[in-house]
C-alpha cells in the first residue's frame, strides 16, 4: 500500500516538474516573442519619424516656388501636426487595435497628403529641376518604401507572437501572464504603397 502510495507521490512530483517546465519554456518563449514585438515597432518608429523630419524641408523648397498652391502645402503640415498628436509609446507596440489604428489612419493621412503634394509638383518645371526637390524626392520615396518593409516585418513578427500565445499549451500559460495578442497593420487600400514621386522630366508641361 505504501509503496503504491509513494509511486503516485513520484508520479506525481516528476508531472508537476514536466509541468514547471513547460511553463517556465512558455513563458520564456512569450518574453522573447514580445520582445521582438517591440523590436521591430521601434523599427516602424524610425521609419516614420525620418519621413517626418523630411517634411519641413520639402515644404520650405515648394514654398519658394512662384504661386505654388497654398492649400497643398497647408494639408501636408495639418497631417504632420495630426501624426504629433498621436500620442503612442514608442517602445512598445499598441496593446489595442484601436491604438494602432488611430497611429495608421493619422499617418496615412500623410502619405496621401504627400502624394498629392508630389503629384501637384509636375506643374513647376523650376521645382522638378531644383536639386535640392530633387533629392528630397529620392529621400521620400526611400522612406515610403522602408516603411512598408517594416510594416510587413511588424505583421510578420506579431503574426508568429499570436500564434504562440493562442496555441496550446502556452494560451494557458499566457492567461495566468497576461500575454495579451498585439494588433496587426491593416492593409487598407493604398495604405501601404508609396506615394508615387517619380517625375517625367521630359514630359511638356502646362502652366
Amino acid at each position: 500500500m505504501k509503496k503504491g502510495l509513494l509511486g503516485c507521490g513520484a508520479a506525481l512530483v516528476v508531472g508537476l516538474v514536466i509541468l514547471v517546465i513547460i511553463g517556465i519554456g512558455s513563458y520564456n518563449r512569450f518574453v522573447k516573442l514580445s520582445t521582438g514585438v517591440d523590436g521591430q515597432w521601434a523599427q516602424v518608429q524610425n521609419v516614420y519619424q525620418r519621413r517626418l523630419d523630411l517634411i519641413p524641408n520639402l515644404v520650405n523648397t515648394v514654398q519658394g516656388a512662384a504661386n505654388f498652391e497654398k492649400s497643398t502645402l497647408k494639408e501636408v503640415v495639418e497631417a504632420r501636426a495630426s501624426v504629433g498628436k498621436v500620442e503612442i509609446n514608442a517602445n512598445q507596440a499598441p496593446a489595442s487595435a484601436q491604438q494602432l489604428q488611430q497611429f495608421q489612419q493619422a499617418q496615412d493621412s500623410l502619405s496621401s497628403a504627400l502624394s498629392r503634394l508630389l503629384v501637384v509638383v509636375e506643374r513647376y518645371p523650376e521645382l522638378r529641376a531644383n536639386s535640392n526637390f530633387q533629392n528630397l524626392q529620392a529621400q521620400i520615396e526611400g522612406a515610403e518604401n522602408r516603411i512598408a518593409v517594416e510594416r510587413g516585418r511588424f505583421n510578420d513578427v506579431v503574426r508568429d507572437y499570436n500564434a504562440a500565445v493562442k496555441s496550446f499549451p502556452g494560451v494557458i500559460v499566457a492567461s495566468l501572464f497576461r500575454f495579451e495578442p498585439r494588433p496587426f497593420f491593416t492593409a487598407d487600400a493604398g495604405a501601404q504603397k508609396a506615394p508615387e514621386v517619380k517625375f517625367d522630366f521630359n514630359a511638356p508641361t502646362n502652366r
